[in-house]
């Protein structure tokens, strides 16, 4: 083991650790696996509640495992005009590619084991929404990221694409779909068990049965990290701390008494996906396909119906359908969210649940709809399925971010948010999806926040190379694609396709 560091240049402390990563969820093995590849000499501690890795939303079953490039989420693009955010997404995810890419190639990660080739797709049905749909594909066509999308209101290709969707379809209305053969479906489970094996091959520590209560800074600059485990207590000291902890990231952060957390809040959300796994129906779906929410519905609440790929096996899921508890973990506790509650965001979240009446009610609906009733949105999309062959299974527990705005006093968020302490020693991830996918451009985020002069001085020129595409200022045209995609497109078209090849 490494000798420890010192806590500050004129301070004999010695510390636990350079970096401990709070969570073992896919946030905190980014990091850990960037860190140890920028600064192997750095002792990084992992600390996770869980008795495993990836227990929470990194869990295969937990999350919907689609890699968001924006080629099916048409939440991403409520004006079939403005492709910004798709195009956003679209790259971040690409960025990660490229660190995955980097990983294969220096041998430190297999994508046969977490990686899979899916074709993305979305369907839509209606006048209205077929002219949105056809809008959308004209709109992303002329952005080099989505080069290789495909649209067709013809029944006959859509059922060469999917054809489930179009198995037992009796109804007639007008019908569109898009469809990128170069979609993902991400174990990101797997994958974080990968990334933290590079930090414990790098010499760091991974501690499960490590759940962490308090969050302090004392005197001497260091961080006090204490907690239970096993039985009894701990305590680390270290230099920096960053909380990858999920739905417990808030709490963490507001007993480290932050001010930069000040009235942010979080609400619990929960969800149940439809799972499928009789192999003569699984055999004949090879997509992810999105559709269009339901006027009311919240976006991540986009219905889709998914091949998946886990443990060696291939299933297909279909949802995502509302739950509802306080808890903010899986396995979490039912006082959970009562836990984050403040004095200065109580009206943060009154204000936001005000602004959302039509959520609200459609929650409320959603949870009282029987099982009957929720299999009919699945017959949607596959009007043959036998409700005999899927069983309704609970997916992973969100934490929804309530960030305080000085118009709307309290704005509930999509996507994540990069909380950086004052000085730049601590930093935590608040939010949720598409937070996987674009974990490794958030990472490099915190890494040229928190660590300017590493970043300015050595760590700036091994990541440029390593992700051709995290250069500041990079112009995205079709070459740039082109040649940042080499690295990436070599090393994942070893991605196994499973027993057949698209």
């Amino acid at each position: 083991m490494r000798e420890a560091s010192k806590a500050g240049p004129d301070s004999g402390t010695k510390l636990d650790a350079d970096m401990i990563l709070i969570g073992g969820g896919i946030m905190s093995a980014t990091l850990g696996s960037m860190l140890a590849v920028l600064q192997p000499d750095w002792r990084i501690v992992l600390l996770e509640r869980a008795s495993e890795l990836a227990s929470e939303s990194s869990g295969p079953w937990n999350n919907a495992g689609t890699g968001h490039s924006g080629f099916c989420e048409l939440n991403y693009m409520p004006d079939p005009s403005d492709g910004h955010k798709a195009s956003k997404v679209a790259r971040q995810f690409h960025l990660s590619r490229q660190w995955w890419a980097h990983l294969i190639r220096t041998g430190l990660l297999s994508p046969e084991t977490f990686v899979h080739s899916t074709p993305h797709m979305d369907v839509v049905f209606g006048h209205r929404d077929v002219d949105y749909l056809r809008q959308r594909f004209q709109t992303l066509t002329t952005d080099p990221l989505f080069d290789g999308m495909a649209y067709s209101e013809d029944p006959t290709t859509i059922s060469e694409w999917a054809p489930l969707m179009m198995e037992g379809r009796t109804d007639h209305q007008p019908m569109a779909a898009t469809r990128h053969p170069g979609g993902t479906d991400v174990d990101f489970g797997t994958l974080t068990e990968g990334l933290t094996q590079i930090v414990s091959d790098a010499g760091g520590q991974v501690l499960l049965e490590h759940e962490v209560r308090s969050l302090r800074r004392s005197p001497d600059g260091a961080w006090v990290v204490g907690g239970h485990a096993h039985g009894s207590t701990f305590e680390l000291r270290g230099r920096r701390v960053f909380v990858g902890a999920g739905g417990m990231a808030l709490r963490l952060l507001q007993r480290a008494r932050l001010p930069e957390i000040r009235g942010y809040a979080v609400l619990p959300v929960g969800a149940a996906f439809f799972r499928c796994s009789e192999p003569e129906v699984v055999a004949r779906h090879e997509a992810k396909v999105y559709g269009q929410a339901e006027i009311g519905a919240p976006p991540m609440s986009v219905p889709h119906l998914d091949r998946r790929f886990i443990d060696g096996t291939e299933h297909l899921m279909f949802g995502p359908y509302a739950t509802f508890s306080t808890k903010l973990l899986k396995k979490g506790r039912l006082t959970d969210f009562f836990t984050t509650l403040r004095w200065h965001n109580l009206h943060v979240i009154a204000a936001a649940l005000i602004q959302n009446l039509p959520l609200m009610r459609y929650l409320l609906v959603e949870l009282a709809a029987r099982p009957r009733k929720k299999f009919a949105k699945l017959q949607r999309f596959y009007p043959a399925a036998d409700i005999n062959h899927w069983n309704l299974v609970p997916a992973g527990q969100r934490a929804q971010l309530v960030t305080p705005d000085r118009r709307h006093i309290g704005v509930l968020q999509q996507g994540t948010e990069l909380i950086v302490g004052g000085d730049g020693t601590i930093a935590g991830l608040l939010g949720a999806s598409p937070g996987a996918s674009t974990a490794v451009p958030i990472m490099l985020d915190l890494l040229q926040t928190c660590f300017p002069s590493q970043w300015q001085t050595t760590w700036r020129n091994v990541v440029n190379e390593a992700i051709p595409g995290s250069a500041p200022g990079m112009n995205w045209n079709a070459s740039t694609v082109d040649e940042s995609g080499t690295s990436t497109a070599t090393a994942l078209d070893l991605e196994r396709k499973g027993p057949r090849q698209n």
